[in-house]
C-alpha cells in the first residue's frame, strides 16, 4: 500500500503545518499576514480552505498562500472603491492579490483588505463563493 498512488497524505489542518512547507523567507511573510489579519479582524478564526491557510468568521473570507516568487491573497477585493484602487498595483490577472517576495509586504494595506473581505462576506449569502469550507482549526 505504501507505493499505491491512490493513497494520499492526511489533510493539513493548521496554518503552522502549511507554513512549515514554505521557504524560510515565505514563512516570515505568512506569519506577518496571519498576525495582521488577527489584529485587524476581531473574531477571525484560523482555518484551512482549498489547501491554503484561511480565516473565517461566519464563513471563510480570506485565503493566503506562498508560491515560489510571491504570496497570493484571495478572493479579490471588490469594495470599497478607494481600497480597490490602492490595491490595483498588486492585482493579478484574476483579481487576486500578488505580493512578490522581492518587495516589502504592505501589511497595513493587507489588513485593510482583510477587513473589507470580512465585512463583504459577513453581508453576502452563504451559497457559493468564498466560505464554503467550514472546517475550524487552531493552527
Amino acid at each position: 500500500m505504501k507505493d499505491d498512488p491512490m493513497v494520499t497524505a492526511p489533510p493539513i489542518k493548521s496554518h503552522q503545518e502549511l507554513f512549515a512547507l514554505a521557504s524560510p523567507e515565505a514563512q516570515g511573510r505568512l506569519e506577518a499576514i496571519q498576525a495582521i489579519v488577527e489584529q485587524r479582524v476581531s473574531g477571525a478564526e484560523r482555518c484551512v480552505g482549498y489547501g491554503m491557510p484561511a480565516f473565517r468568521k461566519t464563513r471563510i473570507f480570506f485565503y493566503f498562500a506562498a508560491f515560489k516568487k510571491h504570496i497570493g491573497v484571495y478572493p479579490p477585493v471588490t469594495a470599497p472603491q478607494l481600497l480597490v484602487e490602492e490595491l490595483d498595483p498588486y492585482r493579478g490577472p484574476k483579481g487576486n492579490l500578488i505580493f512578490p517576495h522581492a518587495a516589502p509586504l504592505p501589511l497595513e494595506l493587507i489588513g485593510r483588505a482583510a477587513e473589507a473581505l470580512a465585512d463583504h462576506y459577513a453581508e453576502t449569502p452563504t451559497s457559493g463563493g468564498a466560505g464554503r469550507d467550514k472546517r475550524k482549526v487552531n493552527g
